[in-house]
């Protein structure tokens, strides 16, 4: 029984080993970053900067021009050579809720049934990835968390990703509605020759009714009973929810806005989009954003330029889109986001410009905004200090990172792994 006991007890140690490290206090002290380039997340830099913060908010962002900084208050942490960012922010995430895919018991991210609006992703999320340390390490500090499948998937929330659990994570709770706009086209295998959907029309009456009924619901002072799928469904005739509607064909895409906008629907955001240079005009006389998936990919067509994926951010951007950038290859690939962002800078982007794709702008379409996004006083110190350049694989070293003010450990699994193993062959 000794034994078993002891055992039990060393088995309980080291799980504990493997647990992510643990949330950050709340801000106590002033801190003031020294000495750095701080990139605003606006286009704007500023050189040799000095940054303050308190109790989770930016108090001052201005040049240093020579001036002693009094610490007697607070941290004074000397930044020079370094480079200051908003914490990236990545939309359409399965993060927390997706550990391992090919172990069904690690993924929760997808509901029973077709028509699900009222399904919330936030309360599945687990803050106990072991995912979320390995991108906070590059960066990404924040992430919209969305469920995924059948037609209206559910309703995503944004989360912060230092917390003890969901409710501490809830950074802007059920912020919109995912619907997969049905596709015109369909393939049975890879085998098998494209053909038309012949479920398109049945899908499109189905949700012609739903959102019929839920727009005649909301007008309603008192429903009884109460509908909860129509309910979580209200956010959208009265814009405090956005509806995301996940298209990439360019007749798609606005056929889906003007579903939604026929139906009363307030906010669109239009995710995927690969087409989306197909319907500028139409995106911009609507002033519908857009959340570009992942450009590591071939063109749609094959008369397409190869290199369209890449130059599609600037295209967007130049003809007056609000243009955000996903990653959607699996919880395990936003990590990489900076890199995707920075990748935009070599296809008619700036290296501001990109920066924006994936701090301000994706602030802007999740709503997010007025707080968080930029480096401006008044709004989270949600930041983080990198060695060189975030968007270069090869200079992304990050150092230092701030979520409202709290220094959060980035320590995580890759970390751990590369010194066990590097200690053992350094014998």
């Amino acid at each position: 029984m000794k034994i078993l006991s002891i055992l039990f007890i060393l088995f309980l140690s080291l799980q504990v080993l493997a647990q992510p490290p643990s949330p950050a206090k709340k801000q106590s002290k002033r801190i003031t970053l020294t000495g750095g380039t701080v990139h605003i997340g606006n286009g704007q830099v500023i050189q040799n900067a000095v940054i303050t913060f308190e109790n989770g908010k930016i108090t001052s962002v201005s040049e240093t021009s020579g001036a002693t900084v009094d610490g007697s208050a607070g941290e004074v942490i000397n930044i020079a050579g370094k480079h200051v960012y908003p914490g990236i922010i990545a939309p359409n995430t399965r993060l927390g809720l997706d550990e391992v895919s090919a172990v069904r018991a690690t993924n929760d991210f997808r509901e029973v049934g077709s028509i699900n609006p009222n399904v919330r992703s936030l309360v599945a999320y687990n803050s106990d990835s072991e995912l979320i340390p390995t991108t906070r390490s590059n960066g990404v500090l924040l992430a919209q968390v969305v469920p995924q499948g059948g037609i209206v998937s559910g309703t995503s929330s944004v989360v912060q990703l230092d917390a003890w659990n969901w409710e501490d994570a809830a950074y802007r709770a059920n912020d919109g509605i995912h619907l997969n706009w049905p596709a015109m086209f369909a393939q049975g295998g890879e085998s098998e020759p494209i053909k038309k959907n012949e479920q398109r029309v049945k899908v499109l009456d189905e949700l012609n009714r739903i959102f019929a009924d839920a727009l005649t619901y909301s007008r309603l002072k008192k429903p009884s009973p109460v509908n909860l799928k129509l309910e979580s469904m209200q956010g959208l005739f009265d814009g405090s929810k956005n509806l995301y509607i996940h298209a990439g064909y360019g007749k798609e895409i606005i056929e889906g806005i003007g579903f939604a906008k026929g139906h009363g629907v307030k906010k669109v955001v239009i995710v995927g989009g690969e087409d989306a240079w197909m319907a500028i005009d139409y995106l911009k006389d609507n002033n519908v954003p857009v959340l570009l998936s992942s450009l590591h990919r071939l063109p749609t067509r094959t008369e397409d330029d190869v290199d369209l994926p890449f130059k599609l951010p600037a295209m967007l951007t130049q003809a007056g889109v609000l243009v955000g950038l996903t990653y959607d290859q699996g919880p395990m690939q936003i990590r990489n986001l900076p890199f995707l962002a920075g990748q935009t800078a070599g296809y008619g982007l700036s290296k501001e410009e990109a920066l924006k794709l994936i701090t301000s702008n994706n602030a802007k379409i999740l709503g997010i905004e007025s707080t968080i996004g930029t480096l401006e006083k008044g709004k989270d110190a949600t930041l983080v200090v990198s060695n060189g350049d975030l968007l270069d694989m090869r200079s992304n070293q990050v150092t230092h990172a701030f979520i409202q003010g709290r220094q959060i450990i980035l320590d995580d699994k890759h970390k751990r792994l590369y010194k066990r193993f590097n200690d053992k062959y350094s014998e």
